[in-house]
């Protein structure tokens, strides 16, 4: 271009009579307008908001995801294909939010055809668009019939798809079908996962050897299939590694459990052996130092180790201790009672009756609770 511009106008010097006046360009006019030619600044921020919907908060946030865009071409043409569909305002908006990349798809090669299938299988524009959120490739349409004739809706496939978007493009003969044959087998149906956010959707997509290997773990832990608690077990220890729930154990063993007390817990609440070590430790040592309980007394409720600690144990546990100082108790609670109570009953129970005594004994509650204490 450079090279054009010292041509033409070495050229228009050298042989002015030859050309009409009006031909003759001043050079900063070829340079003005070769400039224009330039693309124009863009900010993605702005078009996710104006465009899209977004709060200035969420344009922040997900504009970092298309640092990648040299130009709003694609973004503008997705967006206008999913507007002249129907999706409405607050569709896009929601689905932008979700992954920004749906922004990039391609129209032709993938936002059309998607549509194209999924309405023809009586998905709607705000459906698809929410599906395509999660997840643009693989067998979509297949997977989908598939949930919905096994779950009886979309609205039940949705949020399990959120938490596992493999669900939408697993294989469905080589992986999703003998893994649900598998979970049947050990009394998880597909309307436990669905109903239920104790199990994880992944035990559906893994590789079929991993999950035999996972309820095997489980047997080997001493919790039979066919159990109520084995489906609970399955879905907290299926990924964790042999040497993982090992080392737990051999920490159990150390807190001064015994073998007996140890079967106890995993056939009870077999999810303990899902926390660290280091929390399991911290209330187990709480639970035994500060409350004095016994080991016997703590396998037989294993919940307890599950509480949170600095928002439930020690809040709670501080609060008795100044009652009981006080001679305000009258008899002495059992402490898996206390620690079981909702929280709106407890406050009930033990906090409202002593507010007008104690002043500030409720706020220093609340606050123990959200752990600023």
């Amino acid at each position: 271009m450079i090279r054009y511009l010292r041509t033409r106008v070495l050229s228009l010097l050298r042989f002015p009579s030859h050309l009409p006046a009006a031909h003759l360009v001043p050079l900063h006019g070829l340079l003005s307008t070769t400039a224009s030619t330039s693309p124009k600044p863009f900010s993605v921020k702005d078009f996710l908001v104006t465009d899209c919907g977004l709060t200035r908060e969420q344009a922040i946030k997900t504009s970092k995801r298309l640092s990648y865009l040299t130009s709003l071409s694609r973004p503008a043409a997705a967006l206008a294909f999913l507007s002249a569909r129907g999706v409405p305002r607050s569709g896009i908006a929601a689905a932008v939010a979700a992954d920004p990349r749906i922004l990039s798809a391609s129209v032709d090669r993938v936002l059309a055809p998607r549509f194209a299938e999924l309405t023809e299988i009586g998905l709607s524009p705000s459906q698809i668009v929410d599906i395509l959120s999660i997840r643009r490739t693989g067998s979509l349409r297949g997977n989908l019939l598939f949930w919905i004739q096994t779950l009886g809706t979309y609205h039940k496939i949705l949020p399990l798809a959120k938490s596992n978007c493999d669900l939408l493009s697993a294989n469905l003969d080589k992986v999703i079908k003998p893994n649900l044959n598998t979970l049947r087998e050990c009394g998880v149906s597909a309307f436990d996962i669905a109903g239920g956010s104790m199990y994880s959707t992944r035990l559906f997509t893994v590789r079929h050897e991993v999950l035999m290997g996972a309820i095997a773990r489980v047997e080997e832990l001493g919790v039979e299939r066919g159990s109520g608690m084995f489906p609970r077990a399955l879905a907290a220890l299926s990924f964790l590694s042999k040497d993982i729930l090992h080392g737990k154990i051999q920490l159990l063993r150390k807190l001064g459990f015994s073998q007996d007390e140890l079967v106890m817990i995993l056939k009870k609440a077999p999810q303990v052996l899902a926390l660290s070590e280091k929390k399991i430790q911290r209330a187990v040592e709480f639970l035994m130092r500060d409350v004095s309980l016994q080991a016997p007394y703590i396998a037989q409720r294993p919940v307890l180790i599950m509480y949170s600690l600095e928002k439930r144990l020690m809040p709670r546990h501080s609060l008795l201790e100044v009652l009981r100082q006080k001679g305000l108790l009258g008899v002495e609670w059992d402490y898996y009672t206390i620690a079981a109570m909702a929280q709106k009953k407890f406050v009930q129970k033990f906090v409202d009756p002593y507010k007008s005594s104690f002043p500030g004994l409720a706020d220093d509650y609340a606050s123990a609770c959200l752990g600023k204490a």
